[in-house]
């Protein structure tokens, strides 16, 4: 196998490299005190809200990378009604090849291959039969991959995160305006059941005022992490020896936002990181890893546990978590509070994993369970697909997911998210970077909306529409 290539200076987040994005995208406003200022567009690039994708029978996908995450979403865009997979790529031309023969075992069209270099999905991007890019790499591969299918003329879709870079960052938002194509964060935790009708919750009033909400990505990923089969070339254990980061809250950060109406009314204007001791990967590796194991030539430097707290323009705040280093069991945490009750996920025995405290319905100080609340305000995402997603990835909002990126472009919708909230949540990545090296201090949150923050507008609370029928 192959070893991982040599770490770019770009990829070790912190330093005068995150000193150097932040002051890219944040002009010389001094953290915490004045409004972070956007650089300005470029003549004739214009704002990417509101703008729908262009409608199309068919929505011919590019998967990149097919590994444990790409294999898996793979067959899930084969399935939804109007999608086909043209193409597969991955820099081990055997997955491509056993991706393709899946396809085609399962009664698909076989798709393409690529592979063989870190260079192939440069060819895939050639094909003029592609309209959406899924890029399913390690981290350190998002940013370019993703700016190569803006700039070849297709929509992308990008897992978490879009960029680890602020400057990366920006630079997504002004391709995505150039290209005059969608570039949007692969968020499946957006498309949760419970996420979606809490975000239905709280646009119709149940919590009353929003005042705060918390979530997170608190995972155990010790034993896969030092796995030598799980994680390519240990590419994700790595991370954890570069830099100190929020590296992956947006499981956890996106659904809250997105209930807050960030980039729809509210923005996320400051944030500041704390970080725990970095003891959780060095012990389990002292207690469950041979000593000539690979991994003990590394020093690990990310805190087990690392907070960030954002305030929103608003008044609002976000407490958004990352652990996988700690024994601990899976939760992203989705808690959301007004001035009239609260809402916790992953507590209790109520069939949902969630209770709630609402008034005027409660008032003796006792938790209830989420089940009714959520009959009653279902998404109808949820409604409309509750059986087909009932084998999908991850609960079923890995279908979602993909059911309505693909609705949206066979209709010719506005996506429900897009680059400027892609980007916004995946800030917390860098600037918890610069709050880390400045002891804890708040640094500014951009605005790559450039001021349309302030406008009410649709998101991820739809409203209900049909699938185009397949021709």
């Amino acid at each position: 196998m192959p070893e991982i290539p040599a770490v770019p200076r770009r990829l070790v987040l912190g330093g005068a490299l995150a000193t150097g994005a932040l002051a890219a995208g944040m002009g010389s406003a001094r953290a915490g005190t004045s409004e972070a200022a956007a650089p300005g567009r470029r003549p004739g690039q214009k704002s990417m809200i509101n703008v729908p994708y262009e409608a199309r029978d068919t929505v011919r996908v590019g998967v990149i990378g097919l590994g444990n995450r790409g294999g898996p979403m793979t067959t899930g865009w084969s399935v939804i009604p109007g999608c086909t997979v043209a193409a597969v790529c991955d820099i081990r031309p055997d997955r491509a090849k056993k991706s393709a023969d899946a396809l085609e075992k399962a009664g698909k069209p076989r798709p393409l291959e690529f592979g063989g270099s870190r260079d192939s999905y440069k060819e895939l991007l050639k094909r003029e039969d592609i309209d959406l890019v899924y890029i399913a790499t390690p981290w350190e591969f998002h940013y370019e991959q993703g700016r190569a299918a803006l700039l070849a003329g297709k929509h992308a879709a990008v897992e978490l995160p879009i960029a680890p870079e602020l400057k990366e960052l920006w630079d997504l938002v002004d391709t995505s305006e150039r290209t005059r194509r969608h570039l949007i964060l692969a968020e499946n935790c957006c498309y949760g059941r419970n996420e979606l009708a809490m975000l239905r919750m709280a646009h119709e009033g149940v919590f009353g005022e929003l005042t705060n909400g918390h979530g997170g990505y608190l995972h155990d990923l010790r034993a896969l992490l030092f796995d030598d089969t799980y994680y390519t070339d240990s590419w994700r254990r790595l991370w954890h020896t570069r830099s100190r980061a929020s590296f992956y809250p947006m499981h956890g950060l996106a659904p809250i936002a997105a209930a807050m109406d960030i980039n729809r009314g509210d923005r996320m204007a400051t944030l500041t990181a704390t970080a725990s001791a970095p003891k959780g990967l060095a012990d389990y590796r002292e207690r469950f890893v041979p000593k000539g194991h690979p991994s003990w030539q590394e020093t690990y430097i990310e805190g087990d546990l690392t907070t960030c707290m954002i305030q929103t323009a608003n008044g609002r705040t976000i407490r958004a978590e990352h652990d996988v280093s700690s024994p601990r069991p899976y939760s992203r945490i989705n808690t959301l509070a007004g001035s009239r009750g609260l809402f916790e996920d992953y507590t209790g025995d109520d069939p949902t994993g969630a209770r709630v405290y609402f008034e005027p319905d409660h008032s003796d100080d006792v938790w209830r369970g989420f089940a009714p609340y959520r009959e009653e305000h279902e998404h109808w995402l949820w409604r409309e697909l509750a059986d087909e997603a009932e084998n999908g990835g991850h609960g079923g909002m890995d279908y979602v997911m993909q059911w309505r990126i693909v609705q949206s472009m066979r209709a010719g919708l506005v996506p429900d998210f897009d680059v400027y909230d892609s980007a916004a949540w995946c800030s917390a990545v860098p600037l918890s970077v610069k709050s880390l090296e400045n002891k804890g201090r708040p640094v500014q949150m951009p605005d790559f909306t450039r001021g349309s923050w302030v406008g009410k507008r649709p998101g991820l609370d739809s409203k209900q529409t049909e699938m185009p029928p397949v021709r």
